[in-house]
């Protein structure tokens, strides 16, 4: 059959149930052929596109029959645009020809092809139709305030009976489906028709009198299933044969959607060995804290698995003693899926655009099918595991899609979602090749955090490009983020928008970390012994440390050139200050790295051959993964720590020195870019511009320069913020922002019911 729509008090229209059902059965059989009808311009209906619920339509007529699209490539459908075309005078013409009549308002909403004007019943005169006739144009009238002028012969039934024809589609297996009187002419097609409940009174009287038109009983989607059921479509079964199976609500709670186990997969001896997870932030541990009283959850990660392996095993516990009521929910993955999904396109198409290096982006369509059928898994194991009203906590880009699937497998979940990574401007992600697909899916959440306002801000900009949002709630930034102070900085935030009815709320909440993992490594003997040695051997000599993985994001060859400068500025330095940079390797299948290492490792043999001396070379570098305690013991012996990504989501390095630092009573300076959202949380740190070589060399001077005692109450006020937002607050604080938004927006519902 040829479903042909309405969209506005049609499809769009009825309540949840009937919506979701409707869209699930055209989604779900191949013998359905929709088809928008509408009097909204092109430009209008594309948010509509990009929301994973409503079904994407074969074709889109619109601007009241105008505008005629092929519904995936949205190119005109010709010859049929090309007639159009031709029968219509000019907007500027229309125009002109009525700009005297009185009482005519021109409509501010996209159109083509047509002139739309607000106006009274009594605005309709015989001159007006005169006019309108003399340009050899149609006049129509709707809902006594709507008033369109159209080539003449275009309406949405003619443009509709043309494109029947064109498919050569049966004409008596036509369903039409509109509200009011603008939808009329789809009726005087000889099409089978619907016109919903709440229909326009004009256009039931009109249609009272036809035989192959249903005046449903329920409005919208409802009434459309009531007409597919009452004229027989889709064969004897009916509805039935196509509607999907019921999932049944799992047990969990609360769902963590990570694509890491909570636990480590080794292979040892030939036997898979789970082991407790090293994580190298901390957040693995934080988010197990949530089911440590012994609340029902599940953990949906990926785990690798080869066909032929035998059975795989989809359940597993993570700690029976601490976490008792805890599964881990494994979604099977085959190395070559992980390859592509998380190393290669994650890597090479979001994450450089993510961080606005898009040039550096390598956009494939076959990875990206990838990406969808991987998202898809996750949010049919997520599905499966979500108690009814659950709440599902999302994590990351590498899962910007689950939210479209899950949201259509079950509605009736709370879906939060955190992105860990930089969200940048709209200019800068529009680039992305499925943009609408993307931010379609993220507005299936009811709740989106990012680590400072700022980026919540660009996500607000990159979705008012998709979809009609409007802005409900905005809350000041200060004191807890700094405004006109960085980069990054912002002084309102959007925290409440509304696409579609649905409001979506945001925040910020930078990451924290954990304070025990360092006071542990502090206290342990080895650490001490490693700082003792430390101290002994930088007798004389000052340290500048860095610590960052191999990426262009991190500014790792930028900083190189700033030292150069440095030392050039102030020859006093040499002999006297090294530069400590622990550079953590890529993944050995991730050669996107592989010219910039050669870049860093040039940078740093020629800095050496100008500057070394006897007993003192400049730069020492480690091309390598140190472990955490080993870390913490050159946190503790730097004199200044260097941090210069070229952009960065966070940057919990910063956290991790200032609390070592701060433990143990020190004055070491953070010189930190002000790109890393870090520099919008961390009061006290130098802020330095990385993409400036000037500013960078002249604030790390500055670090070196400054006295003890400003340097501990810079280093104090920092310590202050890392110690009092720790990782645990940070889980506590988004959880509760979750659980206060839905009791917001039932507040909402409750108070219009009543109102109604």
């Amino acid at each position: 059959m040829l479903l042909a729509t309405d969209l506005d008090g049609t499809f769009l229209a009825g309540d949840p149930e009937s919506r979701l059902k409707l869209y699930q059965l055209v989604a779900n059989h191949p013998d359905i052929l929709l088809v928008f009808v509408t009097g909204r311009g092109l430009e209008s209906v594309l948010p509509l596109l990009a929301d994973p619920t409503i079904p994407a339509p074969d074709y889109i007529i619109c601007d009241v029959g105008c505008t005629i699209v092929d519904g995936e490539t949205r190119q005109p459908v010709h010859p049929l645009q090309a007639e159009i075309d031709r029968r219509w005078p000019g907007e500027r013409v229309v125009e002109q020809a009525v700009a005297d009549i009185p009482g005519l308002s021109r409509q501010d909403v996209p159109q083509a092809r047509r002139c739309s004007y607000y106006c009274e019943s009594d605005a309709v005169s015989g001159e007006l139709q005169e006019r309108v006739e003399a340009l050899a144009c149609d006049l129509l009238y709707s809902a006594d305030r709507y008033l369109d002028i159209l080539p003449r012969g275009i309406n949405k039934g003619r443009t509709l009976r043309v494109l029947v024809e064109h498919l050569d589609a049966d004409p008596e297996q036509v369903l039409v489906a509109g509200d009011t009187l603008n939808d009329l002419s789809m009726f005087e097609q000889g099409f089978i028709g619907v016109c919903v409940g709440e229909s326009e009174p004009a256009l039931l009287t009109a249609t009272e009198s036809r035989a192959r038109v249903y005046q449903a009983r329920l409005s919208g989607c409802g009434g459309i299933l009531e007409a597919i059921g009452h004229f027989g479509f889709l064969g004897p079964a009916g509805l039935k044969a196509e509607a999907r199976d019921e999932l049944v609500p799992g047990k969990a709670d609360l769902v963590m959607v990570y694509h890491r186990l909570p636990y480590e997969e080794v292979v040892e001896n030939g036997q898979l060995q789970r082991r407790r997870p090293r994580s190298p932030n901390g957040i693995i541990p934080t988010l197990l804290s949530f089911f440590a009283d012994g609340r029902p959850g599940s953990w949906v990660a990926w785990s690798i698995h080869e066909p032929g392996q035998g059975a795989f095993e989809t359940h597993t516990d993570v700690d029976p003693d601490s976490y008792p009521k805890l599964q881990a929910a494994r979604v099977s993955l085959t190395k070559e899926d992980v390859d592509i999904f998380y190393k290669s396109f994650s890597k090479e198409a979001f994450w450089p655009t993510l961080h606005t290096f898009w040039e550096r982006a390598s956009f494939r369509e076959d990875h990206w099918q990838v990406f969808l059928k991987v998202n898809r898994l996750f949010a049919e194991r997520t599905a499966a595991e979500a108690a009814e009203g659950a709440v599902v906590w999302i994590h990351d880009y590498n899962l910007w899609m689950v939210p479209a699937f899950l949201r259509e497998l079950r509605p009736d979940l709370i879906i939060a979602f955190f992105h860990h990574t930089y969200f940048p401007s709209a200019d800068v992600f529009n680039v992305l090749p499925w943009r609408r697909d993307i931010i379609g899916s993220l507005l299936q959440c009811d709740y989106i955090g990012f680590h400072i306002p700022r980026q919540a801000e660009n996500f607000v900009d990159v979705a008012r490009g998709v979809a009609p949002v409007a802005v409900k709630q905005k809350a000041s930034c200060a004191p807890r983020f700094l405004t006109y102070g960085c980069a990054v900085g912002l002084d309102e935030m959007t925290t409440v928008i509304e696409v579609h009815d649905r409001p979506i709320h945001l925040g910020a909440h930078p990451v924290g970390m954990d304070l025990s993992r360092v006071e542990r490594a502090l206290a342990a003997t080895e650490v001490q012994r490693h700082m003792a040695q430390l101290r002994n051997d930088l007798v004389g000599t000052r340290m500048i440390l860095s610590v960052e993985r191999l990426d262009y994001t991190k500014g790792t060859l930028e900083k190189l050139e700033a030292f150069e400068r440095l030392l050039d500025d102030h020859p006093e330095l040499i002999g006297k200050v090294t530069l400590m940079n622990i550079c953590v390797p890529a993944a050995r299948e991730m050669t996107v790295y592989q010219a910039l290492q050669t870049q860093i490792e040039q940078a740093v043999g020629r800095i050496n051959g100008r500057f070394s001396r006897v007993g003192w070379t400049p730069i020492q570098f480690f091309f390598r993964s140190l472990p955490f305690e080993e870390l913490v013991a050159y946190y503790a012996m730097a004199d200044l720590m260097w941090i210069t990504p070229l952009r960065d989501g966070l940057n919990l390095v910063a956290k991790e020195y200032v609390a070592t630092q701060g433990l143990t009573n020190g004055s070491g300076v953070l010189v930190l870019s002000e790109f890393a959202g870090a520099a919008a949380e961390l009061r006290g740190a130098i802020l330095a511009n990385p993409h400036d070589p000037v500013e960078l060399a002249e604030t790390c001077y500055l670090g070196l320069a400054m006295n003890r005692h400003d340097a501990r109450s810079r280093l104090r006020e920092a310590f202050n913020i890392v110690r009092y937002n720790d990782t645990a607050r940070w889980g506590r604080e988004f959880l509760d922002a979750v659980a206060a938004c839905r009791s917001s927006d039932d507040e909402k519902d409750s108070v219009e019911q009543r109102v109604a």
